[in-house]
């Protein structure tokens, strides 16, 4: 593996990427509400709320339980925007 310090100008494009997510569209194509698909996950519906909208940006722990749960990649539920 090759690693290599971050400069000033890596650090200034990492900063524009903006993790977003397909949550909402995928939950409702799979018939689920917030309240049910936090449930499956064991977290509650208001952190699934804060997701879909943007306001918070799970763990990986979080994002990998999601795509479990909803049967799908990561690429496929979240990307950088």
């Amino acid at each position: 593996m090759v690693r290599r310090k971050l400069n000033s100008t890596d650090q200034t494009e990492s900063d524009k990427l903006i993790l977003q997510n397909r949550l909402k569209e995928v939950r409702n194509n799979k018939n689920l509400s917030q309240q049910e698909l936090a449930e499956i996950i064991g977290v509650s519906r208001n952190t699934i709320s804060s997701i879909e909208r943007g306001e918070f940006n799970p763990t990986a722990k979080l994002a990998l339980i999601l795509c479990i749960a909803l049967d799908k990649n990561f690429e496929e539920l979240f990307y950088f925007d």
